[in-house]
């Protein structure tokens, strides 16, 4: 026997043996990966191209440049070289032409499908951008945006959104769009403002979410394109003023407006001025007048049309103040003062626009009603009509444009009474009573009804929940909850009515909600502290509730519920010492601060 036999069959014998060995261990199969392989096999095709080894392909462009490559490669890379080399004409030639496209960048986009990197510069990016967007090589398309996004400024950012629409880049544009809409102050100093078509100009002073401190900047604005080519751009200003929401500049602003020569010689803008000056008549006579056309309307710019006011207690003075708050930003900002103390008073709002206090402790009445227009541009609360009976711890609730001040207290007697202001006539009458009298109770608003949740009477703490009907003007019991409540708190969300803290033989953080389809109540998840007269606000599909009180002390912190996910978070919200009593949602003030 030769050694080469020999060593076949001792070969052969370890074989068997190793599959003996692993066979008794039950070794199991095991999943490997090389994860170099993949860019050592493009490192490598890249040399072969580079070599000019097993190119199948030459691109010419029109310098002559030849640039080659292997259609294998191209066609795994690009849908556009994949039907290029599948579809067309190209598929059988090893030479094509490339038109209108730089051999530089071209290069660099071949060396990108090769290799997976590119290099973006300010030199190079207004080129590769179309390039890529050609070649459908999404990868570089998004660095291309996402490099143009960052060098965004004043004055560049009007050249940018141009560049973004004209390629259909929807995220460049959206983020050139809020940039300019942003930096609207910074941009109008600008070179690209002044040369901008009218077209231009009204796309951006259209913008309900213009980032302008006042009105007056947006007619500033207008009056110097203009004025930048009187004699060409003169023409256009009647078309531009249809955009500048005149009836919301200051009376002393409005007066220049009026006496400016420009405007006094066009007919369209004259009936602009005429409609401003009558708004503010209107508005001068009658408080409650609610915009009818977008000119009159404040520019809500932000995350959210809608903010929060709270209302705070502090043991200093001004011992009841408030606060815009901004719950998608955090922004705060102090709010115009409301005299009296007012934190036993009901609160509602009309409109998203118009807030009332109504009753409470006060130092002149408990009949007394304040209102405060949150969208006028020097906001102040101003006494309204009083109530017909004094009221405090009462409940509010608002139906379209109807306030009701329901039950409260009289001094030491509950009240069963029920009353309503209609902002039209601005006058109260009284409606149907409430079955059971009741103080430091809720009220919510759905489905065009109100819902009286909670409280007490003369005597006891109450569970009962009482409906009103405005159409039958009649009050009905619906189901009670699991619990008396007395100073719940009170919120709808989604067409449920949430009944929140209180107190029952103990101060309560147990929550409960009612869906008047099913006509019952029902447990939610716990808020982290027991609260006693918190306040309710739903905003952006959540429920905050605001502040309250404890056996221990004042809370000056807001939880926030999410109904998707049944839990609560806590945010610290108030300054030391100072409670969080109350708020209302509203409508971004256009002073409301915006950066």
């Amino acid at each position: 026997m030769s050694v080469k036999e020999m060593d076949t069959i001792q070969a052969s014998s370890g074989e068997n043996n190793l599959k003996q060995v692993l066979k008794s261990n039950e070794c199991a199969p095991t999943h490997f990966r090389n994860d170099s392989h993949s860019l050592r096999i493009l490192e490598d095709l890249q040399s072969l191209r580079k070599n000019e080894v097993l190119c199948d392909i030459r691109f010419e462009t029109d310098d002559g440049t030849l640039v080659l490559g292997h259609k294998n490669v191209l066609i795994a890379a690009s849908p556009y070289f994949r039907a290029m080399f599948s579809n067309f004409d190209e598929s059988n030639k090893d030479l094509v032409n490339i038109r209108e496209l730089d051999s530089t960048i071209l290069q660099q986009l071949i060396d990108y499908i090769y290799t997976g990197e590119i290099i973006v510069t300010k030199e190079n990016v207004q080129e590769l951008f179309p390039a890529a967007n050609v070649l459908q090589l999404d990868y570089v398309k998004g660095v291309c945006a996402e490099f143009l996004q960052k060098q965004l400024n004043a004055s560049n950012c009007l050249g940018i959104r141009v560049f973004a629409e004209l390629h259909h880049c929807t995220e460049l544009l959206s983020t050139s769009e809020a940039f300019i809409k942003k930096q609207f102050l910074e941009l109008v100093k600008s070179d690209e403002f002044l040369s901008l078509s009218s077209e231009g100009v009204v796309k951006i002073i259209s913008c309900n979410d213009l980032a302008v401190p006042s009105e007056e900047k947006v007619f500033e604005c207008v009056m110097k394109w203009v004025k930048h080519d009187l004699d060409h751009r003169k023409d256009f200003l009647p078309e531009l003023m249809e955009h500048v929401r005149l009836p919301l500049l200051r009376p002393d602003i409005l007066n220049n407006v009026v006496e400016e020569p420009l405007l006094n010689n066009s007919l369209k803008c004259n009936n602009y001025i005429t409609e401003t000056l009558r708004f503010n008549l209107k508005k001068s006579v009658q408080k409650f007048t609610i915009p009818k056309t977008i000119r009159c309307k404040p520019r809500q710019f932000g995350g959210s049309q809608k903010v929060i006011l709270m209302f705070n207690r502090s043991d200093t003075s001004p011992k009841c103040f408030t606060e815009w708050y901004d719950p998608a930003t955090k922004l705060r900002q102090n709010a115009p003062g409301i005299k009296g103390y007012r934190q036993t008073a009901g609160l509602g709002v009309i409109g998203d626009q118009f807030v009332f206090a109504v009753g409470g402790v006060n130092l002149s009445s408990s009949k007394s009603v304040s209102m405060l227009d949150v969208s006028s541009q020097s906001p102040s609360w101003v006494p309204m009509v009083d109530m017909l009976v004094s009221r405090n711890l009462l409940g509010v609730g608002v139906l379209g444009d109807s306030i009701y001040a329901v039950g409260g207290c009289d001094g030491p007697t509950a009240l069963n009474s029920v009353e309503v202001f209609d902002i039209t006539i601005q006058k109260w009458r009284m409606v149907s009573s409430i079955t059971n009298a009741r103080i430091n109770f809720g009220v919510g608003v759905l489905n065009n009804r109100l819902y009286a949740v909670g409280g007490a009477d003369n005597e006891n703490r109450l569970k009962s929940v009482e409906c009103y009907d405005p159409t039958l003007d009649t009050w009905t019991s619906v189901a009670e909850m699991s619990v008396c409540r007395y100073g719940v708190g009170v919120g709808v969300l989604d067409g449920l009515i949430y009944a929140i803290g209180g107190f029952n033989v103990e101060y309560l953080k147990s929550v409960e909600v009612y869906r008047p389809s099913d006509g019952v109540w029902s447990s939610i998840a716990d808020m982290n502290l027991c609260r006693l007269r918190p306040g309710v606000v739903t905003l952006d599909g959540l429920l905050y509730v605001m502040g309250g009180e404890t056996d221990k002390s004042i809370i000056d912190t807001v939880e926030i519920y999410n109904p998707i996910t049944n839990t609560w978070t806590m945010e610290k919200l108030s300054r030391s010492g100072v409670q969080i009593y109350g708020g209302v949602v509203i409508d971004r003030p256009p002073h409301f601060k915006i950066n």
